[in-house]
């Protein structure tokens, strides 16, 4: 099936001009039964690109991560057609608190692999995008990760604390193997910086997979390597996509990559 590109980046551009702006700073939240906030925003977003994606792609049904359980895995246990996976707003704790790091994700996924994945950023009209073997593209620019970096030394490393395991925690806050450290609160963000070599190593303790679907196609069409492990043992490699949160861990380059994912299996 051939899916339009173009159409879909329009689709996306227009949705969170029309429904994510004018709400940001002014959208109250409620906290849902996963501890996670959801907002009138996350909802009106979602049902905006379900009836657009309808329109143009009827077959193919949508996973979004506003909708119930039971449905996500319907969709997900039943592949014939492939389905949209869509976190309309990714970040949400952020978009609450006017931060400006939050994002809309879409990704197409067939036969248990993301075959196309967009990313929008609103604030910055950064319009992520990638399609398996043809590359990795911020807006009309294409994304060549640098792999001439080999050093833990001299990276700079996205972690989200919250979610990993106390010893490690502890151990990347007491003695780091990077230079510095980030967190901005957005994991299809957090893909998508790495795809633009704004940051060179990754580590989060438990993404999901509308989270995480798009931005590592993206990363990985950009040159990254990533491996997505059981959180409860930061090993056992998973190669199919599922709804239980996933510890994720990426470097720019092979070479950081392996190095990265060593030194962390010594703390797990």
């Amino acid at each position: 099936m051939r899916i339009d590109t173009d159409l879909l980046r329009d689709l996306l551009v227009e949705s969170a001009r029309a429904e994510l702006i004018p709400r940001f700073r002014r959208s109250d939240s409620r906290i849902k039964a996963d501890g996670t906030l959801v907002t009138q925003a996350d909802l009106a977003m979602q049902q905006r690109i379900l009836g657009r994606l309808n329109h143009h792609y009827p077959e193919i049904p949508l996973l979004g991560e506003e909708m119930p359980a039971d449905q996500q895995l319907a969709i997900l246990n039943d592949d014939t057609q492939g389905y949209w996976c869509l976190d309309p707003l990714d970040g949400t704790a952020n978009f609450v608190a006017g931060m400006p790091f939050f994002a809309v994700s879409l990704a197409y996924m067939s036969n248990g692999r993301v075959e196309l994945g967009l990313v929008y950023d609103p604030i910055r009209d950064e319009l992520f995008h990638a399609r398996r073997g043809s590359g990795a593209w911020l807006n009309q620019t294409p994304l060549n990760l640098d792999n001439r970096l080999d050093r833990l030394q001299e990276c700079v490393a996205m972690v989200d604390y919250k979610r990993l395991p106390p010893t490690l925690a502890c151990q990347l806050a007491s003695a780091p193997p990077y230079r510095s450290q980030r967190s901005i609160g957005s994991v299809a963000l957090d893909w998508c910086w790495l795809a633009a070599g704004r940051l060179q190593l990754y580590l989060h303790g438990g993404a999901r997979l509308w989270d995480y679907a798009a931005g590592t196609l993206i990363f990985s069409e950009a040159g990254g390597h990533f491996s997505l492990l059981d959180p409860k043992t930061a090993g056992n490699a998973r190669s199919e996509p599922g709804l239980l949160p996933q510890m994720a861990v990426a470097g720019a380059n092979r070479r950081l990559f392996e190095t990265w994912l060593s030194w962390l299996q010594g703390f797990s």
